[in-house]
């Protein structure tokens, strides 16, 4: 690990425009066995708004320089350096031309940054900082430039040639005198975009064909790209795609602007799917979805990806940011685009809950954790380490209070605004906030903290009856992160309504801010503020619905009051966080005071029995709402946190719940079984619940789990139920278990999506004896450090969602992971600095383990790359 005084950042209050812009960049891309060669030519131009000078910087990472060229006159090397991964070059006119030759390795490229291959195919992966990887370039999102690329390859081995844009030229070349054996494609995009939107992708693959008619009339080629056998499995991310764009026109008035999108699919990825302009090159468990290989959860997260992707054509690449601390700009806005398309496409109550559990459960220990940084940070070491929960989630959190601030009406015309004025330019959040304020005149000076202050408020109610008067009081507090001590009061909306003892809403002024009848919307921007309402005594306060801001309510409900809200809230957010809490509060019980979980599970069976009485109106989100915390969450209300007795707490109740109400399981397990196939959304739901409603049954050891769960194993309708019935045989330890997971990866060894399942399901087995099953898994066949979701999927399950077994005693699986984490190191680190966040909750560890697995991260960090070392570096230091 660096010095504190050798560790490099980038700092906010640094940047300075770039001495030359790019108008227009022109590649020649040659692909050869061992080598391929990367023509560049810039066309520079003296930037009016930075410094005056002659000298520019360009980025180049591990480039090979063949020739450099200054408006076709060979440079001599008195006129550029080249060292430490940037070139310099002095003595530039007002406009010219730079030319430069570079070869590139692209077969050796492990880190899957730049250009790579992936089975066979040459692909890319730009941002944040790839395109530095490929040729020398201004490598920053500020400089926008309209690309031409060539390719040329083998034609046998590459038959297929794309890049950005749309294609305007294409023929055979000589090759060893062969006519024909080579070929080439030149792709034009009329749209200035930064280099970390640039693609390519050379390969032989399969295509689905389909159009789209925008609403103007202009008709649009679909082209959907995967490896040939994988061809079935593109039909959902086509209708995926082509409802994006329709529903883009009409909430957003987005109309697709080229003549062709492609989507390529491709097994070696980093990241979940990348927005480059009209090629987006997606890893294929994003893209590919078939009933019989692919769950529910992982169709509607192809159909969410899909949209998200395409909706960035404008959110991102018309409008994109300036630098790279504005990266919630682009992402927390379009997470907050594509959460409400998928609300529109199936239940807005559920699509709300999923997303505030996995905010709730996933960013709030980020906030709250020594990985904490504000949306828009002050500072970063290594870009990369910065695609996180808090710039997209929160992000998205923070464009939805906007929303809800402006109202649908306000928002849209605001949205326009923003993206009619930026076109073509890359701007910052403040921008995006200074369209809002245009439209509405809303003065958010004080809302723009979200941007700046990391960590999550905690709204504290207190409420009283007093003088015929219902009061709620009101406060927020932020606590303090790494380099943030103090904080600001934040503008906080409050969606809120009052139920009667009887369940019934009260009348109230709903005030504007899209609050709906019954509901008023409280703008909080002070410490403390107290709001009083005329209602009768006796009121429920159902309070932040639809989760209308991203803070930790601290209000002191009563087990009747929560009860009500369960059986009678109309709000779906509100309905789930009531479960959570009488959840919550007996786990925390059993956790400190007391064993008694067939007690603790008797309590809750009367409200449980009425979501199980209602589960037909709304199976999806019936089940989300019988659905247990899980053992990661409930152990993030302890500190010091020992696993341990989490553990035994959570099972201890899992397994009372499941006897109390074996009844029901075993009514739902059964009742639930469909004879044909759907793939709508209840037909979803009803699998959703019968999948919980099973592993509840075998949990509360019930004789009949085990069969059920081996008869819908070996005659699954689809791959939800065939995983459902392979979690519960091998997670609960049933007969049957060691021969359905042979039988699975049998079936199933030639798909790579799937047999990532099946390493997720043997890693996430709760126990401290699933490390030595993870250790032997990490020797078989089938396993790859070198493809992020094999990895992702077996270590990354283990570490961020088993702790008992990550957290075992004696140590072993803190030893597993330092391991893994100083291999996977040496191959992709952008990759393992994301593992490296698995061990963020070190603080908070009970002395014995925080020392133990201290000692193996410091151990790691000794040799770490510097995407790594940072991790480590903030986790050791909190």
């Amino acid at each position: 690990m660096e010095s504190a005084e050798m560790v490099k950042f980038t700092h906010l209050a640094d940047y300075q425009p770039p001495a030359y812009l790019v108008d227009r960049v022109a590649l020649d891309v040659d692909i050869r066995d061992g080598v391929t060669t990367v023509t560049s030519s810039l066309s520079l131009r003296r930037n009016p708004a930075a410094a005056d000078s002659t000298t520019m910087t360009f980025n180049g990472e591990g480039l090979t320089l063949r020739t450099l060229a200054l408006d076709d006159v060979v440079l001599n090397s008195a006129r550029y350096q080249y060292e430490d991964n940037l070139l310099t070059v002095r003595g530039l006119p007002d406009t010219c031309t730079l030319t430069s030759v570079v070869d590139i390795d692209p077969e050796n490229n492990t880190a899957l940054e730049g250009l790579y291959q992936s089975n066979g195919m040459v692909c890319t992966q730009c941002e944040a900082e790839g395109f530095r990887r490929i040729t020398f370039f201004p490598d920053r999102p500020d400089v926008l430039a309209r690309f031409t690329t060539t390719v040329r390859a083998d034609k046998a081995r590459y038959p297929l040639l794309l890049s950005n844009g749309n294609p305007v030229a294409s023929g055979d070349e000589k090759s060893h005198g062969e006519e024909g054996a080579r070929h080439w494609v030149t792709w034009e995009d009329p749209f200035p975009k930064p280099c970390y939107l640039f693609a390519l992708v050379a390969g032989d693959l399969a295509c689905l064909e389909d159009t789209f008619v925008t609403v103007s009339g202009r008709k649009v080629a679909l082209r959907l790209y995967a490896e040939h056998r994988d061809l079935d499995k593109l039909d959902h991310a086509m209708a995926s795609l082509k409802n994006a764009m329709r529903w883009d026109e009409q909430t957003y008035g987005r109309e697709y602007d080229l003549d062709i999108y492609m989507i390529v699919a491709v097994s070696h990825f980093n990241m979940g799917a990348m927005e480059n302009k009209g090629l987006n090159i997606f890893n294929t468990s994003c893209v590919l979805a078939h009933p019989a290989t692919t769950t529910d959860a992982g169709f509607q997260r192809v159909e969410s990806v899909v949209a998200h992707e395409y909706f960035h054509n404008w959110s991102g690449n018309r409008v994109t940011c300036r630098d790279w601390f504005q990266l919630s700009l682009k992402e927390g806005f379009t997470v907050f685009r594509d959460q409400e398309f998928s609300a529109d496409m199936h239940s807005a109550a559920v699509k709300r809950v999923e997303d505030v559990d996995f905010l709730v459960n996933h960013q709030f220990p980020e906030d709250q954790g020594p990985m904490a940084h504000a949306v828009r940070p002050e500072k970063y070491q290594k870009i990369d380490n910065f695609y996180t929960l808090t710039i997209y989630e929160k992000g998205a959190e923070i464009v939805r209070m906007q929303y809800h601030l402006l109202g649908a009406e306000n928002f849209r015309k605001a949205t326009d605004h923003y993206f009619e004025t930026n076109d073509g330019k890359a701007v910052t959040c403040d921008d995006f906030v200074a369209s809002m304020e245009t439209v509405s005149g809303y003065d958010l000076s004080q809302f723009k903290c979200w941007y700046s202050q990391a960590g999550t408020p905690i709204l504290t109610v207190t409420d009283e009856y007093r003088d015929g008067q219902y009061h709620l009081r009101f406060r927020q507090h932020t606590p303090a992160t790494p380099g943030q001590e103090q904080k600001q009061p934040l503008v906080i909306p409050i969606r809120l309504a009052l139920l009667d003892e009887q369940g019934a809403p009260c009348a109230l002024d709903a005030g504007g801010n899209g609050a709906a009848e019954g509901e008023q919307v409280v703008i909080m921007d002070q410490a403390e503020q107290t709001v009083s309402f005329n209602v009768p005594a006796g009121v429920t306060p159902s309070l932040l619905r639809g989760f209308s801001a991203p803070v930790v309510l601290d209000y002191d409900y009563s087990v009747d009051q929560l009860a009500r809200l369960l059986a009678y809230d109309s709000d779906g957010y509100c309905r789930w966080n009531a479960a959570q809490r009488l959840y919550f509060a007996a786990l925390d019980r059993l956790v400190t005071e007391t064993d008694e979980a067939d007690a603790e599970a008797a309590a809750l069976v009367p409200v449980l029995e009425q979501v199980i009485a209602r589960s037909d109106e709304d199976p999806a989100q019936a089940a989300l709402l019988l659905s247990l915390p899980g053992e990661v969450a409930l152990g993030d209300r302890h500190k010091p946190l020992n696993p341990a007795s989490i553990h035994r707490a959570h099972s201890a109740m899992k397994k009372a719940l499941g006897k109390a109400l074996q009844s029901h399981w075993l009514s739902l397990s059964e009742n639930l079984l469909a004879t044909e196939l759907s793939m709508d959304g209840r037909a979803m739901g009803r699998r959703q619940l019968r999948n919980l409603a099973l592993d509840f049954l075998a949990a509360g050891e019930h004789p009949e789990a085990g069969r059920i769960a081996v008869e819908l194993f070996e005659l699954p309708l689809c791959m939800s139920e065939e995983l459902g019935a392979l979690r519960a045989l091998v997670h609960h330890g049933l007969p049957g278990a060691d021969q359905a997971l042979m039988q699975f990866a049998d079936r199933w060894q030639d798909e790579a999506l799937v047999m990532d399942q099946w390493f997720a399901v043997q890693a996430s087995v709760p126990g401290a004896h699933t490390v030595d099953q993870v250790n032997r898994l990490l020797e078989h066949p089938a396993f790859d450090w070198k493809t992020p979701n094999r990895v992702r999927a077996l270590v990354g399950t283990f570490t961020n969602a088993n702790p008992s077994a990550f957290h075992a005693e004696n140590g072993q699986g803190y030893q597993l992971f330092s391991a893994a984490l100083s291999r996977l190191d040496a191959i992709n680190p952008q990759v393992a600095a994301r593992l490296a966040n698995g061990a963020s909750r070190l603080p908070v560890l009970e002395p014995g383990r925080k020392a133990l697995l201290a000692e193996h991260l410091a151990g790691v960090q000794k040799t770490a790359s510097d995407n790594v070392a940072e991790v480590l570096g903030r986790i050791l230091s909190s």
